[in-house]
C-alpha cells in the first residue's frame, strides 16, 4: 500500500467546524445477567454476518453504542470514539481515558495511525524503577503514582475525529454518558476481575464504587452508576480534549498522583498540557496473497509480525493443516507450532534489543523487515528447538543493551468497517488489570511506565533502546491490522488482541489461520493459542492435544501451559459483505448489517 506522507492536524478549536451535524439520539439497550460467556472458560461464537458495515469490540454495551453511531450515519472513527468511551465504564479493568491506545484508520487511500500512547513525565529519570541500586519488583512499581504517565486516549480520539469525523464530537459521548448516569450491570468478567485483585481496594474512591461496605466485591449483576464519570464526559463533550489536559481535571489527576502515601509519582500539570497525540504513516509487510499494515513504533507489534512471517513465507506452511483434538475441535499441528515459535523467538531477541519509541531511538525498521536478512535468520529455524535465540544485528542496526521489559495483559480491541469502507483497528489499553489502582473522577489512570525498562543499562554496560527517558512513549506490544489484498488493493481484515506482549503472537495465529489455512476469522481466533516470546513454548492449557504436546516436546521444546486468556476481535470481508468475530475467551461480541 503506498502510503502518503500525513500532515498535523488542527486544533480542536476547529474541530466541529470539519465535521457535518447529524442528529443522534442514543437508545439504551435492555441490560440482564445473562452475559455472553463465563468470566474464564468458554462460551462457543458462531461470528456474526453484515452486508454493509461491521463493530466488533470487547463488550455487548460498547458494541451497541458503536453499532447505533453507524446506524446514525457515524463514521467508524466515529464508532469507535463512542465505543471507547463505553468501554471506559463497563470495562475498567482494560483500558480508558485515564490510559492510551494505537488507532489504524483506512479511508480508501492510505493507512494512518493515530498514535495516543503515553508519555513519561519530564521528571522522570532512567532511575525511575530503581531502588537501592536495583530494580523494584513489579508491583512496588505498578501500583501508586509512580508507574502513570500522561495519558494520550482522548487526545487521540479528537484528533483521528478532526481528520475522519462525520457526526459532531458531543454526540458521540451521549450513550457512555446515559449509561454512566443511568446505570449498566456488572459483567461476570469485571465482577470476577474484581474479587481477585489485591490491590484495587486500597484506593479510596476504587473501594467505594467498586466494593460494598464489607469489602467484598460488587457482585455480577448488580446496577453500577458513575455520576463522576458522567460529569467528566459531559465536560469533555462541550468543551473538547483541552478540557481534559489542563484546569480542574489535569490538576485532579496530578494532585492523585502525588498523594499516593508510599509509592507517588512525578507527573506533572505541564506534563499533561504538554501532551500531543501523533499522526503518523502505518507500517505494512506483504505475506502470501496479502498486504498487512499495522503500527509503527512504538509499537513493536507489526516490527516483530512482519518478521515472523518474513522468516515463514518460504515454508510450505498451507501444508501442514492443523489436526483435530480428542475434543473435535482443531489445534495447529506440533510443526506448524515449531516453525511458528522458532520464528517468534528469533523475532521477540530481535525486539527487545533493537524496538522503542522512533523518536527517541534509531529503530533499524527497514533492517530488521529486510527480506536477505529475514532470510538468514530463517535458516536458524532446525529440526529441534533453539530454546532461546540471541538477537541479530539488522542492517544499520547500533548496538542495544539486552533488555527484559515486564509487560502484563489488560487491553481492549476494536474493529469497526463503516457503510462507507472506512476501517479502524483500535487496541487501546491502561496496561495492567485496573492499571495504576489509581481512581480519580472516576475512571482508572494507567500504569504504562511499566513497560518501560526498569534497568536503563545492560550487564556489559550497553543502554537499553526501552528505558525511561522524558517524554518518551513505551515500547507497546499492541498490534492493530488492517490486512489487504495484495492484487485488488481492497480492505479484507481488520484485526487486533488484547494480552500484553502475547498479543503479537495471538495475533499471528490468527493470520495464520486466515491466510495459510483457509479458515474464516472465527475459526481462526477459535484455534488454541500458542507462540513463545523467546521463552518457552506457550500452550493453551486444556484446549491443546496432547498428541502435539509431545510431538513439540519430541523436537527439543520446554513447554508451558496457561490459560491464554486472548481477547481477538475482528471483521472480515466475505462474500455477504463483512463478517464480525470474537474470542470466546471473553465477552465480546459483533454487530452489524
Amino acid at each position: 500500500m503506498s502510503l502518503k506522507p500525513l500532515a498535523l492536524l488542527v486544533a480542536f478549536g476547529l474541530l466541529t467546524g470539519c465535521a457535518p451535524q447529524s442528529a443522534f439520539h442514543y437508545v439504551p439497550p435492555p441490560q440482564t445477567l445473562t452475559a455472553p460467556e463465563a468470566a474464564s472458560g468458554w462460551t462457543d461464537k458462531p461470528g456474526w454476518q453484515g452486508r454493509d458495515f461491521m463493530v466488533a469490540a470487547a463488550n455487548p454495551l460498547a458494541v451497541d453504542a458503536g453499532y447505533q453511531i453507524v446506524k446514525a450515519g457515524g463514521s467508524a472513527v466515529d464508532a469507535a470514539i463512542a465505543v471507547q468511551l463505553v468501554l471506559t465504564l463497563v470495562e475498567p479493568q482494560s483500558s480508558g481515558i485515564g490510559g492510551g491506545s494505537l488507532m489504524l484508520v483506512w479511508d480508501g487511500k492510505q493507512v494512518a495511525a493515530v498514535d495516543g500512547r503515553e508519555t513519561a513525565p519530564a521528571a522522570a529519570t532512567d532511575q525511575l524503577f530503581m531502588k537501592d541500586g536495583k530494580p523494584m519488583a513489579f508491583y512496588d512499581g505498578v501500583v501508586g503514582g509512580r508507574s502513570v504517565g500522561a495519558p494520550g486516549t482522548v487526545r487521540a480520539l479528537a484528533l483521528a475525529h478532526a481528520r475522519y469525523g462525520k457526526l459532531p464530537w458531543a454526540s458521540l459521548f451521549e450513550p457512555a454518558i446515559t449509561l454512566a448516569e443511568q446505570g449498566f450491570i456488572i459483567s461476570p468478567r469485571l465482577a470476577t476481575l474484581l474479587a481477585k485483585d489485591p490491590y484495587l481496594a486500597k484506593d479510596p474512591e476504587a473501594r467505594a464504587y467498586f466494593y460494598q461496605a464489607d469489602g467484598s466485591p460488587k457482585a455480577a449483576g448488580t446496577r453500577l452508576t458513575n455520576p463522576a464519570l458522567a460529569k467528566v464526559l459531559r465536560t469533555l463533550a462541550s468543551e473538547g480534549p483541552d478540557a481534559f489536559y489542563r484546569g480542574p481535571l489535569a490538576d485532579a489527576m496530578v494532585a492523585k498522583v502525588h498523594a499516593h502515601p508510599t509509592n507517588p509519582g512525578v507527573l506533572s500539570a505541564a506534563d499533561l498540557a504538554s501532551y500531543s497525540a501523533r499522526l503518523r504513516d502505518g507500517l505494512c509487510f506483504d505475506y502470501r496473497q496479502s498486504e498487512v499494515c499495522g503500527f509503527p513504533t512504538p509499537s513493536s507489534g507489526t516490527l516483530a509480525l512482519g518478521q515472523i512471517f518474513g522468516m515463514l513465507e518460504s515454508r510450505d506452511m498451507a501444508a501442514l493443516r492443523p489436526v483435530q483434538g480428542a475434543d473435535g475441535r482443531l489445534a495447529a499441528s506440533s510443526e506448524a507450532i515449531h516453525l511458528y515459535s522458532e520464528a517468534a523467538r528469533l523475532a521477540f531477541a530481535d525486539r527487545n534489543q533493537y524496538v522503542a519509541d522512533g523518536d527517541f531511538v534509531a529503530v533499524p525498521v527497514r533492517g530488521m523487515l529486510d527480506k536477505d536478512y529475514l532470510a538468514e535468520r530463517g535458516r536458524l529455524i532446525g529440526a529441534k528447538s533453539m530454546g532461546v535465540a540471541q538477537p541479530g544485528t539488522p542492517p544499520l542496526a547500533l548496538a542495544r543493551g539486552q533488555d527484559a521489559t515486564p509487560e502484563l495483559p489488560s487491553t481492549s480491541h476494536v474493529s469497526i468497517v463503516d457503510g462507507g469502507g472506512m476501517a479502524v483497528s483500535m487496541t487501546s489499553s491502561i496496561e495492567d488489570g485496573f492499571g495504576s489502582r489509581l481512581m480519580v473522577n472516576g475512571y482508572l489512570l494507567n500504569n504504562q511506565l511499566t513497560d518501560f525498562s526498569f534497568t536503563s543499562v545492560d550487564a556489559a554496560g550497553l543502554p537499553v533502546a526501552n528505558r525511561v527517558e522524558p517524554g518518551k512513549r513505551p515500547r507497546s506490544s499492541m498490534s492493530p491490522l488492517l490486512v489487504f489484498d495484495k492484487q485488488s488493493k481492497q480492505l479484507d481484515m481488520s484485526l487486533g488482541s488484547p494480552g500484553g506482549s502475547a498479543i503479537i503472537n495471538y495475533v499471528g495465529k490468527a493470520l495464520l489461520g486466515t491466510q495459510d489455512w483457509g479458515m474464516n476469522l472465527q475459526q481462526a481466533i477459535n484455534l488454541p493459542n500458542f507462540g513463545s516470546r523467546n521463552g518457552p513454548t506457550e500452550l493453551e492449557q486444556g484446549r491443546t492435544p496432547e498428541s502435539v504436546i509431545q510431538g513439540l516436546k519430541a523436537r527439543g521444546h520446554e513447554i508451558m501451559l496457561s490459560e491464554q486468556t486472548s481477547g481477538l476481535q475482528g471483521v472480515q470481508r466475505n462474500a455477504g459483505g463483512w463478517f464480525g468475530a470474537a474470542d470466546p475467551r471473553r465477552e465480546g461480541v459483533a454487530r452489524g448489517e
